[in-house]
Parts: structure tokens; C-alpha cells; sequence
């Protein structure tokens, strides 16, 4: 048995008695259009924040959030995604464990999460983000949160982590483009009502 370091979830329940890697999924594709022309000949992940794929700030977060096994979704430009990080220190740590997954059927997140639900190697809880992302946000209580709600109610099966961010000086826009988000929350429950790029 292979012991690898970082963070654990121990449980109570029986049928989690045995250790399971804490597990997150990357994609690696938008399935946006929103930056081209400039990724249609690189992939967004590989763009470059100050001089840094953008893919090393989300790989660095989930390792120091306890991450131990994380699967990168690659569809469009695959073939650069997998050789950027064939090539890079990622592949390379013993607590750390990155497998790339390539298709080139899907056209969305769920066709991505369908694929890898197939493969059946994702084994209990997940962390599902975008390998864009750039944050240093503690994992740790969304996961408690999480698992919280679960064992309240057996019909919860996402948590999500939402952050409102300020409109930009320049544009006065916090998103891209000019399509805004609608989301409804229930005050006293938290859950999630509607989610959507335009109201119905």
C-alpha cells in the first residue's frame, strides 16, 4: 500500500472507513469562446499571467489546499495541455498525483463529467474547477460545509463556492463580455434556485 502525503478524510461512517485521496477535477477547456482569436491556436489554460500558465496557479492551489490526485480534462488543444505538463515539475511529485484525460467528443462540462464518471476514477467528494483559476481560498470548510450538508440530506450532490468580484475601473464589468449572471439563492437554506446567463 503506497502512503502518500497531505491532507485525509477520516469518517465516522463505515462506508467511509477507508482512506480515499482527496480528488479534484480540472478542465482544461473552457467550452467558451470569449478569448478568441487568441485561443484558437492556444489553449486559455496555457495563457501566460505574469509570464505563468494559468494552469500553474490553479495546479499550486489545489496542491496547498491538500489536493492529493488531480484529473486534467483536456478537449481542444489537447496535444499542448498534455505536453506542458508531461514537461513540467507537476508530473513529478510524490504527493501530488496529475493524469491528464483527453477527448475530443465533448462540447461541454458535462460531457467531460460524463467521461470521467465512466472511468470511474473519481471515488467519494471531488473538487471540480477550471484550470484558469487563480486563488488561494482554504478548501477545508467548503469540504466540511459540504459534507455537512450531505449527511442532512442524501439529495445533495454539489456544494458550490461563489465570490462576487468588483467591477473593473476601466470597463466596469466584473465578467467578460456583455452577457451577465443571474443566480438565485434561498437566504435560509443556501441552496441554489436558478443559474443562468440571462433570466427567464
Amino acid at each position: 500500500m503506497v502512503h502518500r502525503k497531505g491532507s485525509t478524510r477520516v469518517s465516522e461512517d463505515a462506508e467511509e472507513l477507508v482512506r480515499v485521496p482527496l480528488q479534484a477535477i480540472l478542465l482544461a477547456d473552457s467550452f467558451a469562446q470569449k478569448f478568441r482569436p487568441i485561443t484558437l491556436e492556444r489553449p486559455k489554460v496555457l495563457l501566460p499571467l505574469v509570464n505563468v500558465p494559468m494552469i500553474d496557479y490553479t495546479l499550486g492551489w489545489l496542491e496547498s489546499a491538500g489536493i492529493e490526485e488531480v484529473f486534467v480534462f483536456c478537449c481542444a488543444h489537447s496535444k499542448q495541455v498534455i505536453k506542458y505538463l508531461e514537461n513540467s515539475h507537476w508530473f513529478s511529485l510524490q504527493h501530488f498525483e496529475v493524469t491528464t484525460i483527453e477527448s475530443h467528443n465533448s462540447v461541454c462540462a458535462g460531457d467531460a463529467l460524463h467521461l470521467i464518471y465512466e472511468r470511474h476514477v473519481i471515488h467519494g467528494d471531488f473538487v471540480l474547477v477550471t484550470g484558469d483559476t487563480v486563488s488561494n481560498m482554504l478548501l477545508t470548510q467548503a469540504l466540511q460545509e459540504h459534507k455537512g450538508r450531505r449527511k442532512k440530506d442524501n439529495n445533495v450532490v454539489m456544494t458550490m463556492v461563489i465570490k462576487r468580484s468588483k467591477p473593473s475601473l476601466i470597463t466596469h464589468q466584473s465578467r467578460l463580455g456583455t452577457d451577465e449572471l443571474f443566480m438565485a439563492i434561498d437566504p435560509y437554506t443556501k441552496q441554489l434556485l436558478y443559474y443562468g446567463d440571462k433570466a427567464d
